[in-house]
């Protein structure tokens, strides 16, 4: 065993690399008393380094490989080896034996100076341990793919067993049960944990007719993520309800709730939904964190001309500014973003919104609540007694809500909303029919972005193909060109799906004077489109083009994005 290794310390090692200085690891090493937490967790939580940079120092320092467990794939008898409850204690995966060596076992460690860890496998194991470097969330992600199901299914079937559960009644009872232990408790907290590790939005829990299907929504699309026997649905629905804040003896109406989790340290706030169907109730849990709403504008996706062009209407003193695109298309985000940046000392921002999606510092939300009469027309003049400089509207549902906006924009307010439209230009039309005058239509909007997210494919294992003659005329690209595109393949970085995260198309349409005019003329949304076009707006059918010519969507998500131009 290496006895030099054993002297040095993570601090040390941190501090050696340059990653922190000697006043930031004596605070944390301060902070660290009495909370049972690791060095590193403590660093990471109070902003210091994150967990690559600790990788990096580990893997610097010590002269050790660094390893990405989501980059292969491990063989079973490697997953047999050790109980995956030593292997979550310890922070540690074994991945595989050394080349032509079945005595030397590879395992990826986040803190390789660990020898007490490294006994405990070699003990269960009978081999020599080589470390290797990863990061937590790295391993935590490879424990939920390789015995995330497992574990939870057969802690739940002991549990029905143990419990002998037949009635709703005493399922409901255990459910409520608040102990930590309670396998249904930690059922749904680890479904939680998996989905945020698996980059999912969604959670669906699905009561079928003789099964309870699990469904996370990754990249816009369901996967299923796993199935149990129906009897357990009134436990795990009953377990939701609690502590979502919800009726749990109410089964005939849809519920709504809220809850807060911590995963990997970070905050997510989920909203829930419990709907009643035929054979049960169906919950969605729709998973956001205030980090992925809020972004940098860099992250949205954005093309330079774009940016140009988002910055020239955010400049605006006042307007109203139109977000628009389907449900799930990123207009939350893009709306957020804006507002953090508009966000500073001398500006007083207020929302409405239904629900509020995330809490902002320094801006004031508020929640509709028709219960109470709070609508967004009437919270909207109250807001306006409350000397607002940018007001931010959920969404324009109603005529109401449009003329209020229209007149908080012309009386000097910048107004930031999002519709439900296909495009820039009908965005107009859609005013126009919710009976607002074209000269005050013209005379308030500064700009709409419409917008769709595509998936990005997965750079690992998409495979190059040449365009066809068909393929090339819906692009808009000459037929004598030769036009590789890309092909999604799936691999186990990207889960076998072909892709690996998403990003923004959009069709940013800029309100200048000659549009102005068509608007006020009820000029309708093909003159308004042909003049944007003429003054150098990209459709989103072009848009997403130039991220399949560019390799990083392919053919197939851009039709889906842009089916109606």
């Amino acid at each position: 065993m290496d006895f030099g290794r054993r002297k040095l310390r993570l601090g040390d090692v941190l501090i050696n690399s340059n990653a922190i200085n000697q006043q930031q690891l004596e605070e944390a090493l301060e902070a660290q008393k009495g909370t049972g937490k690791k060095l590193g967790e403590v660093l990471v939580e109070k902003g210091y380094v994150n967990e690559e940079d600790i990788a990096k120092a580990l893997s610097g320092q010590l002269g050790l490989q660094t390893i990405n467990l989501m980059d292969i794939t491990i063989e079973n008898d490697i997953l047999s080896l050790v109980p995956v409850s030593v292997l979550k204690k310890n922070k540690v995966f074994p991945f595989e034996y050394a080349e032509n060596n079945m005595n030397v076992l590879r395992v990826a460690m986040v803190d390789p100076m660990d020898m007490y860890a490294q006994d405990d496998i070699s003990i269960i194991t009978n081999c020599m341990i080589e470390p290797y470097v990863a990061t937590s969330r790295d391993i935590m992600m490879a424990l939920d793919k390789y015995y995330g199901q497992s574990e939870v299914t057969s802690a739940l079937e002991a549990y029905a067993k143990e419990k002998n559960l037949v009635g709703d009644d005493e399922l409901e009872a255990a459910a409520a049960e608040d102990v930590n232990s309670s396998p249904i408790v930690v059922m749904v907290k680890e479904m939680i944990d998996a989905a945020v590790r698996q980059r999912a939005s969604d959670i669906h829990i699905e009561a079928l007719e003789r099964k309870v299907r699990v469904r996370y929504r990754i990249d816009g699309a369901l996967y299923e993520r796993g199935k149990y026997e129906i009897a357990l649905l009134p436990a795990i629905v009953a377990r939701i309800k609690i502590i979502g804040g919800m009726d749990i003896s109410e089964k005939r109406k849809p519920q709504d709730g809220r809850i807060t989790q911590i995963v990997d340290r970070m905050e997510y706030d989920i909203r829930v939904s419990v709907l009643p169907t035929v054979y049960g109730e169906k919950v969605v849990m729709r998973l956001t964190s205030k980090t992925n709403l809020t972004r940098e504008k860099s992250q949205l996706g954005l093309k330079p001309r774009e940016l140009q062009r988002f910055d020239h209407i955010l400049a605006h003193p006042h307007g109203i500014l139109l977000v628009t695109g389907p449900t799930g298309s990123g207009k939350s985000t893009t709306l957020y973003t804006a507002l953090s940046e508009l966000n500073k000392e001398d500006v007083n921002i207020i929302t409405v919104e239904d629900p509020v999606e995330a809490n902002i510092d320094g801006i004031n939300q508020v929640q509709v609540n028709n219960k109470a009469e709070l609508t967004f027309a009437s919270a909207l003049r109250s807001i306006l007694r409350q000397d607002p400089d940018i007001i931010m509207i959920g969404e324009i549902r109603d005529q109401e809500t449009a003329s209020i906006a229209v007149q908080a924009s012309i009386t000097g307010h910048l107004v930031v909303s999002t519709l439900h439209t296909n495009s820039s230009a009908s965005t107009i039309t859609r005013l126009e029919d919710m009976g607002i005058e074209s000269y005050l239509i013209a005379d308030s909007v500064i700009g709409v972005i419409a917008q769709r997210l595509v998936r990005r494919l997965c750079p690992a294992c998409k495979q190059p193909r040449i365009a066809t003659e068909q393929e090339k005329e819906i692009m808009g690209v000459k037929a004598s060109e030769e036009i590789t595109m890309y092909k999604p393949c799936g691999c186990s970085q990207c889960d076998h799906t072909g892709y690996k995260g998403r990003i923004g198309v959009y069709e940013i349409m800029t309100v200048t004077p000659e549009l102005k005019k068509i608007i006020s003329n009820r000029g309708g949304a093909e003159k308004i489109k042909e003049q944007a076009l003429k003054e150098g707006m990209n459709t989103l059918h072009m848009s997403a083009t130039e991220y399949v010519l560019e390799g990083m969507t392919s053919y197939e998500e851009m039709l889906r994005v842009s089916f109606d131009d």
